[in-house]
């Protein structure tokens, strides 16, 4: 597990994390890539969401978008601010951690790296860009196996589903 600006909270991390990962749970079950998050303001769920990208067509429609939309809601701000976590099973994307800098998240929980387009550490760090005006408290791990296994599980299946769809000559 690797921190970057706080010590684990280990069970409300992992109950937060838990929330979100039935979250991606979801997403999975209805073909979309399994990622599930969750925004907690004071320790309290005020939103939570899962990818939805092919079922909307719209390519923004992450779930930590969509569950940062559902907060600023039900909040009345879209700056949800630092009393504001946010949970998500893999590191978000470049689009993602764009919102959350914007949102003013006070802190991002993360299960699974993403060494692919993970925008927190991974591949680029713009979470804690230091010419931008926002730093979010950044923790990576919480239930790392879980979210990695949820995601891995996903991509052999449509792997595997590709595979018995070709025709051997």
């Amino acid at each position: 597990m690797r921190e970057t600006s706080r010590a684990p909270q280990l069970l409300d991390d992992s109950k937060f994390m838990e929330i979100a990962l039935r979250e991606a749970a979801r997403a999975g079950a209805e073909g979309e890539v399994p990622v599930g998050a969750v925004v907690v303001h004071r320790g309290v769920v005020v939103a939570r969401a899962h990818n939805c990208s092919i079922r909307l067509k719209d390519p923004t429609a992450h779930a930590e978008i969509l569950a940062l939309r559902k907060a600023a809601k039900k909040i009345g701000n879209y700056r949800l601010g630092a009393g504001c976590s946010l949970y998500v099973t893999i590191e978000p994307c470049l689009m993602c951690a764009g919102a959350i800098i914007h949102a003013r998240i006070g802190e991002l929980v993360f299960g699974a790296g993403d060494p692919k387009t993970g925008a927190c550490g991974s591949v680029l760090n713009v979470i804690n860009e230091p010419q931008l005006n926002h730093r979010v408290s950044v923790l990576e791990g919480v239930l790392a196996r879980d979210c990695a296994s949820l995601m891995q599980d996903f991509f052999r299946q449509r792997r595997q589903e590709r595979g018995a769809g070709r025709k051997r000559p």
